[in-house]
């Protein structure tokens, strides 16, 4: 099974528990990833954060059982997972710009989100540099923080951190540190396994970690590296959306079992011309 079919399966065991507990770790192993990376793939091909496709296919089963059935809204709002009438409530307006008990009213207009299924157009418009090196494991040591939102939450919560951590002046002494490749500021995800991970703020050295920062252990693995140039934070955001539309299905490569990693030089990150990398943990199909 290639990398799209495993998506549009992930798609179809979601569309078989709209009206049951959806769990997103098994949708993840269905689409061979984590839970992180398949809500990031999924917002980036779809235009459209998971959490709400969820939420618009839920409300328009709902919009179909309330018009064709005598169910209480009640049991309705239970089916599809809202335990409050008021959440249920405010879901089924938010999509339909009316309330759950008027969906009833003869020739009211209601609005229908069908299934999603992929099926990828790779239209190779941006030039795209990248190596692929196999590295041994390093030490990395700096900051972190810990993240157990949904990946549209931790978009917004990441650049805070970071945002928090300059601010805080503990840039320079983290550079003191830095003795070894990748010679620069790291930005780490550990999210391999599930929707729960760590982001570090680090650099990687082989100097003994002090006291007051934290140390993790990159493990060996094969990467694929690629040049990013621009403005911050959108040129970075425009090359990840990039690889996972353009680049991995293609590619012969997918996910391995390793963090993110992006590589921040020295520079003005608001310069056109500013250079960093993004590291993709791979191994080959």
């Amino acid at each position: 099974m290639d990398w799209l079919n495993c998506l549009n399966a992930a798609l179809n065991y979601i569309e078989e528990h709209l009206d049951d507990e959806i769990d997103l770790e098994r949708t993840a192993q269905i689409a061979c990833c984590s839970t992180f990376h398949f809500q990031r793939m999924f917002s980036y091909i779809a235009d459209l954060p998971l959490s709400e496709y969820i939420r618009r296919r839920r409300m328009t089963k709902a919009a179909v059982d309330l018009q064709n059935s005598n169910d209480k809204i009640i049991d309705i709002a239970l089916k599809y997972g809202y335990d409050s009438p008021t959440a249920f409530n405010r879901a089924f307006h938010n999509i339909h710009g009316i309330a759950p008990s008027v969906a009833r009213t003869e020739g009211i207009i209601l609005k229908a989100f069908p299934p999603i299924s992929f099926k990828i157009t790779i239209k190779g418009e941006v030039e795209m540099n990248y190596r692929i090196e196999k590295k041994d494991a390093f030490k990395i040591v700096g900051v972190k923080q810990h993240y157990s939102a949904s990946v549209e939450e931790c978009f917004e919560s990441v650049p805070k951190f970071w945002q928090e951590t300059i601010q805080s002046g503990i840039i320079p002494s983290l550079c003191s540190l830095m003795d070894k490749k990748p010679f620069g500021i790291l930005g780490v995800s550990t999210c391999m396994n599930s929707n729960n991970f760590d982001y570090y703020i680090a650099v990687a050295t082989n100097k003994e970690t002090p006291n007051d920062l934290v140390e993790y252990t990159i493990p060996e693995c094969s990467w694929a590296i690629f040049e990013c140039i621009g403005a911050m934070p959108n040129a970075i955001q425009t090359l990840q959306k990039l690889i996972v539309t353009e680049w991995l299905p293609t590619c012969g490569y997918e996910y391995a079992n390793a963090p993110d990693i992006e590589v921040y030089f020295e520079g003005d990150q608001k310069a056109d011309d500013y250079k960093c990398e993004v590291w993709l943990p791979v191994v080959k199909k």
